[in-house]
C-alpha cells in the first residue's frame, strides 16, 4: 500500500472484522495517521449505505465510460454526486428527489425537458418552460 502524498488526506479507515486485517495491516495504517475503525460485531448493514451509493454509481455512471485520470475520477464523481442528491429520486422517499429545484410536474398535463448530464449517461427531467 502506497498512498504517498495522499495520505495526509486520510483521517479513517472504517472496516469489517474480516480475518484478512490482521494487526500489522492496523500498524502500517496507524504509521501512516489514519485511524482503524471497525464496525460492531454482528452488524452487517452498519456499511450498506455506503456500498448501495457505490453500487449505484458504479452501475449507473463509472461502467460506461472510461477513466483516464484521478482528477478525472473525482469530476465524474462530483456531478454524480450533485445529481443524486439533489434530483435523482429516491425509493426511500416515494421517488421524490432529496432536494427538488422545483415541485414534481404532472406528466398528463405539462410539457417534459430532458437535460443530460455525465456525457448523456444520466438525464433530469423538468418542466419545459
Amino acid at each position: 500500500m502506497d498512498l504517498g502524498d495522499r495520505a495526509a488526506d486520510v483521517q479513517f479507515l472504517v472496516r469489517d472484522r474480516a480475518g484478512q486485517f490482521t494487526a500489522s495491516f492496523d500498524a502500517v495504517l496507524a504509521d501512516a495517521g489514519i485511524t482503524t475503525v471497525t464496525i460492531p460485531p454482528r452488524t452487517p448493514q452498519a456499511n450498506a449505505y455506503a456500498q448501495r451509493f457505490v453500487r449505484t454509481v458504479q452501475t449507473e455512471a463509472t461502467d460506461h465510460m472510461l477513466i483516464f485520470s484521478e482528477r478525472h475520477l473525482r469530476a465524474v464523481l462530483a456531478e454524480y454526486a450533485t445529481h443524486d442528491n439533489g434530483r435523482r429520486p429516491h425509493r426511500g422517499r416515494d421517488l421524490q428527489p432529496p432536494r427538488p429545484e422545483q415541485p414534481v410536474a404532472d406528466l398528463a398535463k405539462e410539457r417534459i425537458k430532458r437535460r443530460a448530464t455525465l456525457g448523456g449517461l444520466v438525464n433530469e427531467y423538468e418542466r419545459a418552460a
